[in-house]
């Protein structure tokens, strides 16, 4: 990275694997957020809180990528990927990847269940439950779990039930008089894995402990033989059809398959019996390769509940952002603010609740005449679905571009669909075979007898509640030009009109690719010529070959790459020969990196104000380039400017506390650091941004930031 020497490497003496296996990668990332649960700087419940992501992290991995590897064996498909491994050796490489995950999990669980305990906070046994909580838990019991329970038989009478994804069931081996009888207990959706016990101190007890203890209950007249817990991930992709012509009908019912979907990943508790285990096997169809025995406690992601008590002492400090003072300059007025300078506004430190208030005042505004808004992820009781609705109703033209594609939350999406087609908006669903990814929000006004268009350009979804936690950027503007390009990409997802002339914005799949080639090249150029020449790119994922080539072929000629990827990395840093000059690093804290951001040097060393700079919606990934609907947003404005690529960018290169190092054999480090520390998420947490600042940044002197050489 920036503090490491630029000197040249050898040669490599044989030809050298080009790229790291996807998933391979990912499930690093994920170790890294496991990491966190055992990072000391971090409050115990917020340890915690990682242990919890990485076992949601990891079910979801199991439902979508090993499903969709697991779906190509059996479909005989042995296509290698990209640096060379069949579906089926991937595999076998993730079960073993995965399965040491699993364990460092369990210890994380055990490590932190210790230091929890002697905060205070407590997880037990039933047969650690005092005499009176033992009575409270009983009564507790019989009104609230037992009215929901339905315990099975099974028999020939009895068939095995259905198992929703992610399902967590008790099997049980019993007998009365000298009749053996196995039973099955699913636990409903709606009850919580943990109950709080009553009591001044935090004592918890797991849904399967409660359960066992009560068994006679349960089960009057039975002798307990034996039991075991297992929890089920089923294939919970969906695939388009090309010939789909109903794509509404098509998500209501593929969102009813997913549910039904094959069963992908069985863990079961290690102690269950044996006869129980390959009872719950055979009629689940698990192959043996599918199949986890854990030591330890299931469904790492429900530890998450506990992180809800009530010890602000054991989480991080409560962070209210900063609402721009640029808009409050204006009294208030979103349009005003814009119109006198392009604005960009750094999430989560800067508040959400700007982008809110630019919809609202378009709602309300009289002069407002039309509204075009693309919808991606934007959760539950959606005030950005309220105001387009609002606007609607006022008799404004709105038009809402709804995403069927964005995984796990289709059904959400289908919801407010038709809410907004009762409230009179314009939905459209886009392409058939690409999502709509963009980041955009178009308002329309009438200015002094001329129509004027505000935009909002970003890097995240309209979810106000993910706003909080991923660092994002929002990009207002009332620039003509934008504004002409961004008509021309609602036209081409609302009516197949793809643009013939975009001056400034680049769209995957159409340009996109072309126009960071097309920087690459540039660089490669000025680096030929003897001219300074960078690249800095901030991103989730690198993973599309042809442009990782383009890194190396870049790196071969001079070109210097830093690079901030938080997850998953494909291109081999720092091998010799073929990466000398990349350097990458990941950035895992309090907050989850999710801006993207690239910049050219254009012939000056970066940080610098000649350098070209973009923001954009996309990852780079064959599907951002490809299959989907992507914006690269070129950020000219100097004060914009600067504050993105010499604030953010140099920020994410800088820290030393939260952030991890490349190898080129796959190895990530830990960047420790302790002459120049530095944490890029308590640098803007207490610092003031450069564009939302207006009339106040002149009392509050910015520190200039620097990246260590």
């Amino acid at each position: 990275m920036a503090s490491k020497s630029r000197s040249a490497a050898p040669a490599p003496e044989a030809p050298v694997q080009r790229y790291f296996n996807r998933e391979l990668s990912w499930l690093g990332f994920n170790s890294r957020v496991l990491e966190e649960a055992m990072n000391p700087a971090h409050p115990l419940l917020e340890r915690l809180r990682f242990l919890s992501i990485s076992g949601n992290n990891l079910d979801e991995f199991y439902m979508v990528r090993v499903a969709g590897l697991r779906g190509q064996v059996d479909e005989g498909i042995e296509t290698p990927s990209p640096e060379g491994t069949t579906p089926a050796q991937q595999l076998a490489a993730i079960a073993l990847a995965a399965d040491a995950l699993m364990s460092d999990q369990q210890r994380a669980w055990v490590a932190l269940k210790t230091l929890l305990k002697a905060a205070d906070v407590t997880v037990v046994a039933a047969d650690e439950l005092t005499p009176a909580e033992a009575g409270w838990l009983e009564g507790w019991f019989l009104d609230n779990i037992f009215p929901v329970l339905t315990p099975q038989a099974i028999d020939p009478a009895h068939p095995f039930p259905f198992i929703p994804n992610k399902g967590f069931s008790l099997v049980f081996d019993m007998t009365r008089g000298g009749d053996r009888l196995s039973a099955l207990l699913m636990l409903p959706a709606m009850l919580p894995r943990f109950v709080r016990l009553p009591g001044a101190h935090a004592r918890f007890i797991a849904m399967e402990q409660i359960l066992r203890r009560f068994f006679g209950l349960i089960f009057p007249g039975f002798t307990h033989q034996g039991d075991g817990a297992f929890r089920i991930i089923r294939d919970s992709d969906i695939e388009i059809e090309e010939e789909a012509e109903d794509l509404v009908r098509y998500y209501q019912s593929a969102i009813k398959q997913r549910r039904r979907g094959q069963v992908i990943r069985l863990k079961i508790e290690s102690a269950t019996p044996l006869a129980l285990r390959s009872m719950v096997q055979q009629a689940l169809r698990v192959d043996e390769r599918d199949v986890t025995a854990v030591e330890g406690i299931l469904g790492i992601a429900d530890l998450g509940e506990l992180v809800d008590e009530d010890r602000p002492d054991l989480k991080f400090d409560p962070y209210t952002p900063r609402f721009p003072e640029r808009i409050r300059d204006y009294g208030g007025d979103c349009f005003a603010a814009i119109r006198a300078k392009d604005i960009v506004v750094h999430h989560p430190y800067e508040s959400f609740d700007v982008v809110l208030a630019f919809l609202r005042q378009a709602a309300a505004d009289p002069d407002v005449v039309a509204i075009k808004q693309t919808l991606y992820r934007t959760g539950k009781n959606s005030p950005i679905v309220r105001a387009l609705i609002d606007a609607a109703e006022a008799g404004k033209s709105v038009t809402a571009i709804v995403e069927l594609k964005a995984r796990f939350d289709e059904e959400q999406n289908l919801t407010w669909a038709a809410a907004l087609e009762r409230a009179g908006v314009q939905v459209v669903y886009g392409f058939i075979e690409w999502k709509t990814h963009a980041k955009v929000s178009m308002v329309v006004r009438r200015e002094s007898g001329a129509l004027v268009t505000y935009l909002h350009l970003g890097t995240g979804n309209y979810h106000p509640v993910t706003a909080r936690i991923y660092t994002d950027l929002s990009f207002f503007t009332a620039n003509p030009v934008l504004a002409r390009d961004a008509a021309q990409v609602f036209n081409y997802i609302t009516g197949y009109i793809e643009p013939q002339r975009l001056e400034k914005l680049a769209i995957s799949p159409v340009s996109l690719r072309r126009t960071l080639f097309e920087g690459i090249d540039a660089e490669i150029a000025h680096a030929q010529a003897g001219r300074p020449a960078h690249i800095w790119a901030k991103m989730n994922s690198l993973v599309d070959p042809a442009i990782i080539d383009k890194l190396y072929e870049a790196s071969a000629a001079g070109v210097e790459v830093e690079l901030v990827i938080r997850g998953i990395c494909c291109l081999r840093p720092q091998v010799p020969g073929l990466s000398d000059n990349i350097w990458v690093r990941s950035v895992i804290g309090r907050f989850l990196e999710h801006s993207r951001i690239v910049a050219f040097g254009n012939g000056h060393a970066l940080p610098s104000r000649h350098a070209r700079l973009y923001i954009t919606s996309a990852d780079w990934m064959p599907r951002n380039f490809d299959r989907r609907v992507e914006l690269l947003i070129p950020i000219e404005n100097p004060t914009v400017h600067a504050q993105i690529l010499d604030q953010v960018m140099v920020a994410n290169l800088k820290d030393t506390e939260q952030s991890w190092e490349l190898d080129g054999n796959g190895r990530y480090v830990r960047i420790t650091d302790q002459t120049h520390r530095f944490n890029l998420h308590r640098y803007f947490m207490t610092n003031p941004s450069l564009s939302g600042r207006g009339a106040a940044l002149e009392k509050v002197r910015v520190p200039k930031l620097v990246v260590e050489e």
